[in-house]
């Protein structure tokens, strides 16, 4: 039987300091519904996980930012960690590259402090998120609404706060990207750059 994601592929937005559990948890649960995953970086090689503030395992990086053709990807996952987000937020590129998947309707999911990205792309004014809570304060100064909230889909946009969330988070995630497009959002919501 094939799974809900069969052949769907999937970029899995990450670098250095990429929080673990998040990365492969959810990267695991992906796979396991047939999606084609791809470890998108702003470098090539391999990046380094963390288990909180301590180095854990490297991970292969499948294409950079640049090498990726966008049009081939359905959706669009971003594990976190402080680190990782904190460092993909300040390389253009890879802002542009979450831009992308919210101006293109396509399905973002992000955890714990990956919502960073949202607020850095532009993409939370209107929208309701949740996050690890240090963020809550970046995302409402960004027009965004936060809860406190076990997981959260605001037109195709699904956030967590944390890896005890996973396995909501995980459901919700391949549920929209199932989906394959934000519903309900009209192009005049987007806010501009």
């Amino acid at each position: 039987m094939a799974g809900k994601l069969e052949g769907r592929m999937i970029a899995v937005l990450a670098t250095d300091g990429v929080e673990q559990v998040e990365l492969v948890e959810c990267r695991k649960a992906l796979d396991q519904e047939g999606a084609i995953t791809r470890l998108v970086s702003i470098k090539a090689g391999e990046i380094q996980g963390m288990n909180h503030l301590d180095k854990a395992d490297t991970f292969p990086v499948d294409a950079t930012i640049e090498e990726v053709d966008n049009g081939g990807l359905q959706a669009l996952f971003v594990p976190g960690g402080a680190v990782n987000p904190d460092t993909l937020r300040m390389d253009p590129a890879a802002v542009d590259f979450v831009r992308w998947f919210y101006d293109h309707d396509k399905p973002i999911a992000a955890i714990c402090h990956a919502p960073w990205m949202l607020v850095e792309a532009d993409v939370v004014r209107r929208m309701t998120v949740t996050s690890w809570p240090s963020l809550q304060t970046d995302i409402r100064n960004a027009g965004g609404t936060w809860v406190d909230e076990q997981v959260v889909n605001d037109h195709g946009v699904v956030t967590s706060r944390k890896p005890d969330d996973i396995p909501a988070f995980n459901e919700e995630m391949i549920e929209q990207f199932q989906v394959g497009r934000i519903k309900g959002r009209h192009k005049s919501e987007v806010a501009p750059l």
